[in-house]
């Protein structure tokens, strides 16, 4: 797709004084990144943002916000953890007191930097932080990641300014606002991976296959499970190992402590399979994810938002095998790219050898291997982050011309950086 046209940042300004912006959002990384990318573009001057930008984050004290966000070099406001119960039982009385608190926290929070706009990620975090900005008067820009919109997020489109979205196909519409596909806004360190292969491929993959020992010429195979969905991967890889094509590479992600017995799965296959111990690679965990990415021509994984929007973005065609867990968002996250050709779906229980072994059937297949990644890179954005910028720069321009017209702009002093 293509990029985010610039926007001139002084149209957003009002008396000079820079914008500010409250970004509501927690608990998991899939909250968290896309909520600190967005930060981080809001301050490039490059895409037209402004490096005076105030921010100031809202999380809770249990999320991983507590400490991605100050390691970042934001401020964090906390509101306490209200979860919405599912079911009927004695936490439903308690919702309501709990419920005024948080938006207490959260109107506190607004009062503090000033707010020009609120942007909600989703998440415990969001609902008392569009409650209270409808209370306040501010704007509410929300960025729903998911295929399956949230609660908090179905409740915020119901005044939100603007809804973005990160699928074209997500059944959420803003009821009196815009609607807008802008992407996920992708983590710097995949941000810059994406401009390091647009500039250069081949030295992009070389020196990521530096860094991992991989050999940068042979077709590269990554398996990745995650924290919480590594176990099955890693049962069906043992099974078909022995089975792989000669040609090619594997980069396997096992999961932290769960490498063991997959080296020992090798090391049988190993028997009846020469080189297949020089050529198959395990590691526990691997925190540059763009040092795997950068070489491989094939993912298998589960299909969590942020994993779908990165390997669209890069052009990396995967066999996606959703979670068996949640509402099913994970299936429907990848619904877009395998509907384009640049991806395949197998539910967990029907992953298998043989789904495995027609996956990399195509990866060793370089004319087929290309139209696969030329289809997973047409469903993909790789300036979300710009995006949704640009849009919350948008709708705090016209609410601060708003309030300047009818006499309320707030005062210019500094209330937080």
């Amino acid at each position: 797709m293509s990029d985010t046209p610039t926007q001139d940042s002084t149209a957003d300004g009002h008396a000079g004084r820079p914008l500010r912006v409250l970004l509501a959002g927690g608990g998991t990384a899939g909250h968290v990144n896309p909520l600190l990318a967005t930060a981080a573009a809001l301050r490039d001057a490059a895409s037209g943002g402004d490096p005076d930008t105030r921010i100031l984050v809202l999380g809770t004290r249990e999320g991983l916000e507590e400490r991605l966000v100050p390691e970042a070099g934001y401020p964090l406001a906390h509101v306490p953890r209200v979860p919405m119960p599912r079911r009927p039982t004695g936490d439903l009385l308690l919702l309501p007191r709990r419920l005024r608190g948080a938006v207490t926290a959260a109107g506190q929070a607004i009062e503090q930097i000033g707010a020009d706009v609120v942007v909600g990620f989703g998440g415990f975090v969001s609902t008392p932080a569009y409650l209270a900005a409808r209370s306040a008067g501010v704007p509410v820009v929300i960025h729903e990641q998911n295929a399956r919109p949230g609660l908090a997020n179905r409740l915020g489109a119901r005044w939100a300014a603007v809804v973005a979205l990160t699928f074209a196909s997500t059944p959420l519409a803003a009821a009196h606002g815009r609607t807008e596909v802008t992407g996920l806004p992708l983590r710097p360190a995949i941000g810059g991976l994406v401009s390091r292969l647009q500039a250069d491929a081949d030295a992009a993959r070389r020196e990521g296959a530096a860094a991992l020992g991989l050999d940068p010429e042979a077709p590269t195979l990554l398996v990745t499970g995650g924290s919480l969905g590594a176990q099955h991967l890693n049962e069906v890889m043992c099974d078909c190992a022995g089975s792989l094509p000669a040609e090619l590479q594997v980069l396997h992600l096992t999961g932290r402590g769960k490498d063991a017995p997959v080296r020992t799965a090798l090391e049988q296959a190993a028997e009846g399979a020469p080189g297949l111990l020089e050529r198959y690679h395990v590691l526990d965990y691997l925190t540059a994810m763009e040092q795997a990415y950068a070489c491989a021509d094939g993912v298998i994984c589960r299909s969590g938002a942020g994993t779908v929007a990165e390997l669209t973005a890069l052009g990396l065609p995967a066999l996606y095998v959703p979670l068996p867990i949640g509402n099913g968002e994970q299936r429907l996250n990848a619904a877009d790219c395998v509907a384009a050709g640049g991806g395949r779906l197998v539910g967990d229980a029907e992953l298998d050898v043989d789904a495995v072994l027609d996956f990399t059937a195509l990866l060793t297949d370089s004319s087929r291997r290309a139209a696969a990644a030329a289809a997973a890179a047409s469903t993909g954005v790789r300036d979300g982050a710009q995006r949704l910028a640009a849009l919350i720069r948008d709708v705090a321009g016209a609410h601060r011309g708003d309030t300047a017209a009818h006499g309320d702009d707030p005062d210019s002093q500094e209330q937080s950086q």
